[in-house]
């Protein structure tokens, strides 16, 4: 599922499409911190652990890029949270 996330930067979300829905993550980037301010899950879709993977997507594409981040997003907050390895990412 992972390698379906697709990153749009002309609208700032990551995307990942499954049997006709999207999911996606939306950020605000401004100078190398990234606001991870929306992370959308269509019902249809919920309980497969597709937030989860769109975050941990979202945070290797941020570490990669030097980006800092803010998890405004209480799911990306959490998922934050809860992996202390994350931490160094937060702005």
């Amino acid at each position: 599922m992972y390698k379906k996330i697709k990153h749009h930067e002309e609208s700032q979300r990551f995307e990942l499409v499954v049997d006709g829905h999207t999911a996606y993550l939306s950020y605000a980037l401004s100078r190398g911190v990234a606001d991870y301010n929306h992370t959308i899950v269509p019902s249809d879709l919920g309980g497969r652990g597709i937030g989860t993977e769109l975050v941990k997507y979202a945070l290797a594409y941020a570490r990669v890029n030097h980006w800092s981040v803010i998890p405004s997003c209480s799911f990306v907050a959490h998922y934050i949270q809860k992996n202390s390895g994350e931490q160094d990412l937060l702005a």
